[in-house]
Protein backbone atom coordinates (compact mmCIF):
# COMPACT_ATOMS: atom_id res chain seq x y z
CA UNK A 1 0.00 0.00 0.00
CA UNK A 2 3.32 2.47 1.15
CA UNK A 3 4.24 1.24 -2.64
CA UNK A 4 1.36 2.19 -4.24
CA UNK A 5 1.55 5.92 -2.66
CA UNK A 6 4.46 6.60 -4.21
CA UNK A 7 4.65 5.53 -7.77
CA UNK A 8 1.21 6.89 -8.05
CA UNK A 9 2.50 10.21 -8.06
CA UNK A 10 5.72 9.42 -9.92
CA UNK A 11 3.25 7.95 -12.70
CA UNK A 12 1.31 11.64 -13.07
CA UNK A 13 4.58 13.46 -12.89
CA UNK A 14 6.13 11.76 -15.61
CA UNK A 15 2.64 11.67 -18.11
CA UNK A 16 2.05 15.34 -17.07
CA UNK A 17 5.34 15.98 -18.36
CA UNK A 18 5.21 14.01 -21.77
CA UNK A 19 1.69 15.48 -22.05
CA UNK A 20 3.33 19.24 -22.47
CA UNK A 21 6.54 18.32 -23.89
CA UNK A 22 4.03 17.07 -26.78
CA UNK A 23 1.84 19.61 -26.93
CA UNK A 24 4.72 21.54 -27.34
CA UNK A 25 6.10 19.95 -30.03
CA UNK A 26 2.76 20.15 -32.29
CA UNK A 27 1.95 24.36 -31.80
CA UNK A 28 5.55 25.06 -32.96
CA UNK A 29 4.88 27.31 -35.13
CA UNK A 30 8.94 26.55 -37.02
CA UNK A 31 7.47 22.96 -37.91
CA UNK A 32 5.42 23.05 -40.66
CA UNK A 33 3.85 20.64 -42.95
CA UNK A 34 3.75 21.30 -46.59
CA UNK A 35 0.92 23.79 -47.53
CA UNK A 36 0.82 25.23 -44.51
CA UNK A 37 1.31 29.11 -43.60
CA UNK A 38 3.11 30.34 -40.40
CA UNK A 39 1.73 32.88 -38.04
CA UNK A 40 4.35 35.42 -39.21
CA UNK A 41 2.94 34.53 -43.31
CA UNK A 42 -0.79 35.74 -41.91
CA UNK A 43 0.65 38.57 -40.02
CA UNK A 44 3.08 40.09 -42.77
CA UNK A 45 -0.31 39.57 -45.07
CA UNK A 46 -2.02 41.79 -43.24
CA UNK A 47 0.65 44.46 -43.14
CA UNK A 48 0.12 44.26 -46.55
CA UNK A 49 3.97 42.32 -47.77
CA UNK A 50 3.57 39.61 -50.40
CA UNK A 51 2.77 36.44 -49.28
CA UNK A 52 1.23 33.49 -51.16
CA UNK A 53 -2.07 32.63 -50.11
CA UNK A 54 -2.96 28.94 -49.24
CA UNK A 55 -4.14 28.13 -52.87
CA UNK A 56 -1.52 29.08 -54.16
CA UNK A 57 1.06 26.84 -51.78
CA UNK A 58 1.43 23.37 -52.75
CA UNK A 59 -0.53 20.98 -51.30
CA UNK A 60 0.70 18.75 -48.37
CA UNK A 61 2.06 15.32 -49.29
CA UNK A 62 -0.15 12.77 -49.64
CA UNK A 63 -0.16 10.58 -46.35
CA UNK A 64 1.05 13.42 -44.69
CA UNK A 65 -2.00 16.03 -44.10
CA UNK A 66 -1.50 19.16 -41.75
CA UNK A 67 -2.78 17.96 -38.25
CA UNK A 68 -6.42 18.55 -37.77
CA UNK A 69 -6.08 20.96 -34.36
CA UNK A 70 -3.74 22.94 -36.70
CA UNK A 71 -5.27 26.48 -37.27
CA UNK A 72 -2.11 27.56 -39.75
CA UNK A 73 -2.99 25.59 -42.61
CA UNK A 74 -4.42 27.28 -45.68
CA UNK A 75 -8.21 26.97 -44.43
CA UNK A 76 -7.05 24.93 -41.30
CA UNK A 77 -6.55 21.96 -41.20
CA UNK A 78 -9.11 20.77 -43.45
CA UNK A 79 -7.53 22.30 -46.18
CA UNK A 80 -8.75 21.63 -49.80
CA UNK A 81 -6.94 24.00 -52.29
CA UNK A 82 -8.22 22.35 -55.07
CA UNK A 83 -11.98 22.96 -54.12
CA UNK A 84 -10.93 27.08 -53.78
CA UNK A 85 -9.19 26.66 -57.03
CA UNK A 86 -12.27 25.32 -58.58
CA UNK A 87 -14.43 27.81 -56.94
CA UNK A 88 -12.14 30.73 -57.88
CA UNK A 89 -12.20 29.43 -61.77
CA UNK A 90 -16.17 29.17 -61.19
CA UNK A 91 -16.00 25.49 -62.49
CA UNK A 92 -18.31 23.94 -60.10
CA UNK A 93 -21.47 23.27 -62.02
CA UNK A 94 -23.11 21.70 -59.54
CA UNK A 95 -22.81 24.22 -56.97
CA UNK A 96 -25.76 25.05 -55.30
CA UNK A 97 -26.18 27.93 -52.80
CA UNK A 98 -29.24 29.13 -49.98
CA UNK A 99 -29.80 32.74 -51.91
CA UNK A 100 -30.99 33.46 -55.00
CA UNK A 101 -29.40 35.70 -58.13
CA UNK A 102 -27.57 36.14 -61.24
CA UNK A 103 -24.89 35.83 -58.46
CA UNK A 104 -25.43 33.24 -55.72
CA UNK A 105 -23.08 30.99 -56.46
CA UNK A 106 -19.85 33.16 -57.52
CA UNK A 107 -17.91 33.35 -54.00
CA UNK A 108 -14.69 34.74 -55.96
CA UNK A 109 -14.16 36.69 -58.63
CA UNK A 110 -10.66 37.78 -60.33
CA UNK A 111 -12.00 40.68 -61.76
CA UNK A 112 -13.01 42.16 -58.64
CA UNK A 113 -9.40 42.93 -57.85
CA UNK A 114 -8.95 44.79 -61.09
CA UNK A 115 -12.00 47.41 -60.01
CA UNK A 116 -10.36 47.80 -56.66
CA UNK A 117 -7.39 48.33 -58.01
CA UNK A 118 -8.41 50.89 -60.75
CA UNK A 119 -10.98 52.43 -58.29
CA UNK A 120 -8.48 53.17 -55.42
CA UNK A 121 -5.62 53.98 -57.57
CA UNK A 122 -6.25 55.82 -61.56
CA UNK A 123 -9.60 56.55 -60.82
CA UNK A 124 -9.38 58.14 -57.04
CA UNK A 125 -5.74 60.14 -58.49
CA UNK A 126 -7.53 61.93 -62.19
CA UNK A 127 -10.33 62.56 -60.45
CA UNK A 128 -8.53 64.32 -57.47
CA UNK A 129 -6.77 65.83 -60.04
CA UNK A 130 -9.22 66.64 -62.50
CA UNK A 131 -11.08 68.67 -59.98
CA UNK A 132 -7.93 70.77 -58.58
CA UNK A 133 -7.17 71.63 -62.02
CA UNK A 134 -10.47 73.11 -62.65
CA UNK A 135 -10.48 75.01 -59.29
CA UNK A 136 -6.54 76.64 -59.99
CA UNK A 137 -7.55 77.89 -63.63
CA UNK A 138 -10.64 79.66 -62.26
CA UNK A 139 -8.48 81.37 -59.69
CA UNK A 140 -5.65 82.07 -62.17
CA UNK A 141 -8.66 83.29 -64.64
CA UNK A 142 -10.10 85.49 -62.05
CA UNK A 143 -6.49 86.97 -61.10
CA UNK A 144 -6.26 87.88 -65.00
CA UNK A 145 -9.50 89.22 -66.13
CA UNK A 146 -10.82 89.78 -62.70
CA UNK A 147 -14.62 90.23 -61.84
CA UNK A 148 -16.95 90.45 -64.97
CA UNK A 149 -18.95 94.32 -64.39
CA UNK A 150 -21.74 95.94 -65.62
CA UNK A 151 -19.46 97.93 -67.91
CA UNK A 152 -22.25 101.08 -68.58
CA UNK A 153 -23.32 100.49 -64.88
CA UNK A 154 -26.46 99.66 -63.29
CA UNK A 155 -30.27 100.92 -65.01
CA UNK A 156 -31.71 100.96 -62.18
CA UNK A 157 -34.92 98.85 -63.67
CA UNK A 158 -35.26 95.24 -62.97
CA UNK A 159 -37.08 92.52 -65.99
CA UNK A 160 -38.24 89.30 -64.81
CA UNK A 161 -35.84 86.62 -66.29
CA UNK A 162 -36.86 83.41 -64.32
CA UNK A 163 -40.03 82.36 -62.71
CA UNK A 164 -40.22 80.41 -58.86
CA UNK A 165 -40.66 77.34 -60.58
CA UNK A 166 -37.58 77.92 -62.74
CA UNK A 167 -35.56 78.71 -59.70
CA UNK A 168 -36.89 75.89 -57.81
CA UNK A 169 -35.61 73.24 -60.69
CA UNK A 170 -32.57 74.75 -60.70
CA UNK A 171 -31.48 75.21 -57.11
CA UNK A 172 -32.89 71.40 -56.50
CA UNK A 173 -30.46 70.20 -59.18
CA UNK A 174 -27.82 72.22 -57.77
CA UNK A 175 -28.63 71.53 -53.85
CA UNK A 176 -28.98 67.87 -54.59
CA UNK A 177 -26.14 67.32 -56.58
CA UNK A 178 -23.58 69.18 -53.95
CA UNK A 179 -25.15 66.72 -51.82
CA UNK A 180 -24.49 63.87 -54.00
CA UNK A 181 -20.50 65.21 -54.83
CA UNK A 182 -19.88 64.94 -51.19
CA UNK A 183 -21.43 61.85 -50.21
CA UNK A 184 -20.15 60.47 -53.63
CA UNK A 185 -16.28 61.48 -52.88
CA UNK A 186 -16.72 60.25 -49.29
CA UNK A 187 -17.75 56.41 -50.49
CA UNK A 188 -14.83 56.62 -52.73
CA UNK A 189 -12.04 58.07 -50.52
CA UNK A 190 -13.12 58.51 -46.78
CA UNK A 191 -11.44 55.47 -45.79
CA UNK A 192 -8.14 56.34 -47.02
CA UNK A 193 -8.61 60.18 -45.87
CA UNK A 194 -11.22 60.20 -43.52
CA UNK A 195 -10.73 57.35 -41.21
CA UNK A 196 -6.98 58.70 -40.25
CA UNK A 197 -8.52 61.62 -39.74
CA UNK A 198 -11.73 60.86 -37.55
CA UNK A 199 -11.19 56.75 -36.65
CA UNK A 200 -13.02 53.88 -37.54
CA UNK A 201 -16.44 54.71 -35.39
CA UNK A 202 -16.77 58.04 -36.19
CA UNK A 203 -16.15 57.43 -39.91
CA UNK A 204 -18.46 54.34 -39.93
CA UNK A 205 -21.82 56.34 -38.88
CA UNK A 206 -20.41 59.36 -41.50
CA UNK A 207 -20.47 56.75 -43.86
CA UNK A 208 -23.79 54.97 -43.56
CA UNK A 209 -25.67 58.43 -43.47
CA UNK A 210 -23.50 59.39 -46.30
CA UNK A 211 -24.70 56.41 -47.94
CA UNK A 212 -28.51 56.77 -46.90
CA UNK A 213 -28.59 60.67 -48.12
CA UNK A 214 -27.07 59.59 -51.40
CA UNK A 215 -29.23 57.00 -52.35
CA UNK A 216 -32.09 58.96 -51.72
CA UNK A 217 -31.24 62.38 -52.93
CA UNK A 218 -30.14 61.13 -55.99
CA UNK A 219 -34.04 60.89 -56.54
CA UNK A 220 -34.49 65.30 -56.25
CA UNK A 221 -31.44 65.74 -58.57
CA UNK A 222 -33.71 63.21 -61.04
CA UNK A 223 -36.64 65.29 -60.72
CA UNK A 224 -34.61 68.07 -61.15
CA UNK A 225 -33.18 66.93 -64.50
CA UNK A 226 -36.80 66.23 -65.78
CA UNK A 227 -38.06 69.60 -64.84
CA UNK A 228 -35.44 71.95 -66.27
CA UNK A 229 -35.17 69.84 -69.40
CA UNK A 230 -38.50 70.70 -70.06
CA UNK A 231 -39.08 74.10 -68.97
CA UNK A 232 -35.23 75.27 -70.64
CA UNK A 233 -35.18 72.68 -74.03
CA UNK A 234 -36.79 75.52 -76.37
CA UNK A 235 -34.85 77.93 -75.01
CA UNK A 236 -31.32 75.94 -75.55
CA UNK A 237 -31.50 74.36 -79.05
CA UNK A 238 -28.19 75.64 -80.95
CA UNK A 239 -29.14 79.03 -83.59
CA UNK A 240 -26.74 80.62 -85.48
CA UNK A 241 -26.48 83.53 -82.58
CA UNK A 242 -24.27 80.93 -81.06
CA UNK A 243 -21.52 80.97 -83.66
CA UNK A 244 -21.15 84.35 -83.65
CA UNK A 245 -20.94 84.51 -79.60
CA UNK A 246 -18.41 81.47 -79.87
CA UNK A 247 -16.07 83.46 -82.37
CA UNK A 248 -16.18 86.58 -80.02
CA UNK A 249 -15.12 84.55 -77.05
CA UNK A 250 -18.87 85.75 -75.37
CA UNK A 251 -17.11 88.90 -74.41
CA UNK A 252 -15.29 87.37 -71.48
CA UNK A 253 -12.08 88.19 -73.04
CA UNK A 254 -12.67 91.82 -73.92
CA UNK A 255 -15.02 94.32 -73.73
CA UNK A 256 -18.29 94.48 -75.60
CA UNK A 257 -20.97 91.24 -75.61
CA UNK A 258 -22.26 89.64 -78.72
CA UNK A 259 -25.86 89.55 -78.80
CA UNK A 260 -27.70 86.33 -76.96
CA UNK A 261 -31.62 85.33 -76.33
CA UNK A 262 -31.92 83.89 -73.51
CA UNK A 263 -29.60 81.38 -72.50
CA UNK A 264 -25.90 82.29 -74.83
CA UNK A 265 -23.89 79.67 -76.34
CA UNK A 266 -22.09 79.22 -73.11
CA UNK A 267 -25.09 78.82 -71.05
CA UNK A 268 -26.13 76.07 -73.77
CA UNK A 269 -23.02 74.21 -73.48
CA UNK A 270 -23.62 74.04 -69.51
CA UNK A 271 -27.35 73.38 -69.75
CA UNK A 272 -26.65 69.95 -72.57
CA UNK A 273 -23.60 69.25 -69.76
CA UNK A 274 -25.32 68.75 -66.76
CA UNK A 275 -28.57 67.00 -68.95
CA UNK A 276 -26.66 64.28 -71.11
CA UNK A 277 -24.30 63.78 -68.07
CA UNK A 278 -26.54 63.90 -65.42
CA UNK A 279 -29.43 61.55 -67.52
CA UNK A 280 -26.02 59.20 -67.57
CA UNK A 281 -25.34 59.44 -64.03
CA UNK A 282 -28.69 58.64 -62.91
CA UNK A 283 -28.83 56.22 -65.39
CA UNK A 284 -25.70 54.23 -63.68
CA UNK A 285 -27.00 55.47 -60.47
CA UNK A 286 -30.48 53.35 -60.83
CA UNK A 287 -28.47 50.16 -61.93
CA UNK A 288 -26.07 50.28 -58.98
CA UNK A 289 -29.49 50.90 -56.55
CA UNK A 290 -30.89 47.64 -58.17
CA UNK A 291 -28.52 45.37 -58.67
CA UNK A 292 -28.06 42.89 -61.85
CA UNK A 293 -31.56 44.21 -62.56
CA UNK A 294 -30.48 46.86 -65.32
CA UNK A 295 -27.74 45.32 -68.22
CA UNK A 296 -26.55 48.66 -69.69
CA UNK A 297 -23.07 47.59 -70.53
CA UNK A 298 -23.15 43.92 -72.17
CA UNK A 299 -25.78 45.04 -75.09
CA UNK A 300 -23.53 48.98 -75.19
CA UNK A 301 -20.32 46.81 -76.00
CA UNK A 302 -22.14 44.56 -78.36
CA UNK A 303 -23.20 47.64 -80.32
CA UNK A 304 -20.13 49.48 -80.35
CA UNK A 305 -18.48 45.55 -82.08
CA UNK A 306 -21.24 46.16 -84.64
CA UNK A 307 -20.78 49.39 -84.95
CA UNK A 308 -16.84 48.62 -85.88
CA UNK A 309 -15.88 51.39 -83.38
CA UNK A 310 -13.19 49.22 -81.50
CA UNK A 311 -11.95 48.03 -84.99
CA UNK A 312 -11.59 51.44 -86.34
CA UNK A 313 -9.54 52.50 -82.87
CA UNK A 314 -7.49 49.25 -83.77
CA UNK A 315 -8.89 47.74 -80.57
CA UNK A 316 -10.15 44.51 -82.46
CA UNK A 317 -13.46 42.99 -81.26
CA UNK A 318 -14.19 43.77 -77.40
CA UNK A 319 -15.54 40.84 -75.19
CA UNK A 320 -18.75 41.52 -74.51
CA UNK A 321 -20.43 39.08 -72.28
CA UNK A 322 -19.96 40.05 -69.05
CA UNK A 323 -20.84 38.62 -65.80
CA UNK A 324 -23.22 39.91 -63.31
CA UNK A 325 -20.72 41.14 -60.74
CA UNK A 326 -18.34 42.88 -64.19
CA UNK A 327 -22.04 44.83 -64.78
CA UNK A 328 -21.95 46.57 -61.57
CA UNK A 329 -18.09 46.95 -61.37
CA UNK A 330 -18.24 48.81 -64.66
CA UNK A 331 -21.49 50.75 -63.78
CA UNK A 332 -19.66 52.17 -60.82
CA UNK A 333 -16.62 52.80 -62.62
CA UNK A 334 -18.78 54.53 -64.99
CA UNK A 335 -20.71 56.54 -62.12
CA UNK A 336 -17.86 57.84 -60.78
CA UNK A 337 -16.11 59.18 -63.63
CA UNK A 338 -19.01 60.79 -65.29
CA UNK A 339 -19.45 62.34 -62.19
CA UNK A 340 -15.80 63.57 -61.30
CA UNK A 341 -16.27 65.67 -65.09
CA UNK A 342 -19.78 66.63 -64.87
CA UNK A 343 -18.68 68.17 -60.89
CA UNK A 344 -15.73 69.98 -62.94
CA UNK A 345 -18.05 71.55 -65.26
CA UNK A 346 -20.91 72.54 -62.44
CA UNK A 347 -17.18 74.03 -60.28
CA UNK A 348 -17.05 76.50 -63.76
CA UNK A 349 -20.40 77.45 -64.00
CA UNK A 350 -20.34 78.23 -59.82
CA UNK A 351 -17.78 80.66 -60.79
CA UNK A 352 -19.35 83.29 -63.41
CA UNK A 353 -22.60 82.96 -61.25
CA UNK A 354 -21.61 84.06 -58.56
CA UNK A 355 -17.74 85.62 -58.60
CA UNK A 356 -16.94 85.69 -61.69
CA UNK A 357 -19.35 87.92 -63.09
CA UNK A 358 -21.49 91.09 -61.44
CA UNK A 359 -25.28 90.31 -61.70
CA UNK A 360 -25.73 86.83 -62.83
CA UNK A 361 -26.28 85.61 -59.45
CA UNK A 362 -29.18 87.61 -59.15
CA UNK A 363 -31.11 86.02 -62.12
CA UNK A 364 -31.40 82.93 -59.67
CA UNK A 365 -31.37 84.64 -56.43
CA UNK A 366 -34.47 87.14 -56.82
CA UNK A 367 -35.70 85.99 -60.68
CA UNK A 368 -35.20 89.70 -61.59
CA UNK A 369 -32.01 91.23 -63.03
CA UNK A 370 -30.81 94.69 -63.89
CA UNK A 371 -32.13 95.80 -67.36
CA UNK A 372 -28.40 96.92 -68.41
CA UNK A 373 -27.12 93.74 -67.01
CA UNK A 374 -29.51 92.05 -69.75
CA UNK A 375 -29.05 93.91 -72.28
CA UNK A 376 -25.22 93.62 -72.22
CA UNK A 377 -25.33 89.69 -72.05
CA UNK A 378 -28.47 88.88 -73.44
CA UNK A 379 -29.49 91.54 -75.58
CA UNK A 380 -32.22 89.55 -77.98
CA UNK A 381 -33.95 88.56 -75.51
CA UNK A 382 -33.82 92.20 -72.88
CA UNK A 383 -35.32 93.47 -76.23
CA UNK A 384 -37.60 90.73 -76.74
CA UNK A 385 -38.84 91.63 -72.89
CA UNK A 386 -39.15 95.26 -72.92
CA UNK A 387 -41.07 95.02 -75.81
CA UNK A 388 -43.45 92.46 -74.39
CA UNK A 389 -43.65 94.34 -70.80
CA UNK A 390 -43.15 97.77 -71.72
CA UNK A 391 -40.22 98.75 -69.91
CA UNK A 392 -38.87 101.80 -70.32
CA UNK A 393 -35.79 102.31 -72.30
CA UNK A 394 -33.98 104.58 -69.42
CA UNK A 395 -33.78 104.44 -65.59
CA UNK A 396 -36.89 105.98 -64.87
CA UNK A 397 -38.39 103.24 -62.64
CA UNK A 398 -36.25 102.14 -59.08
CA UNK A 399 -35.29 98.82 -59.21
CA UNK A 400 -37.02 96.14 -56.98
Amino acid sequence: MTLLRVLLPLIFLVSFAGLSAAQDTSGDASVLQPGQQSLEDIMARQRGEDVPFGAELPLPLEGNPPPAESHLGPLGGASDADLWREIRADALPDARASNRGPAAKVLMQDGGMWWLSFRHGPLLTYGSLLLGVTVVLMAIFYLIRGRIRIEHGRAGITIERFKFIERFGHWLIASSFILLAITGLVSLAGRKLLIPLFGHEAFSTFAIAGKWIHNNVSWAFMLGLVMVFVMWIVHNLPDRTDINWILKGGGIFGKGHPPAKKFNAGQKLIFWAVIILGTSISVSGISLLFPFELTMFEPTLALLNDMGVPQLLGLGTIDATLTPQEEMQYAQLWHAVISFVLMAVIIAHIYIGTLGMEGAFEAMGSGDVDLEWAREHHSIWADEVVAKQGKPASGTQPAE
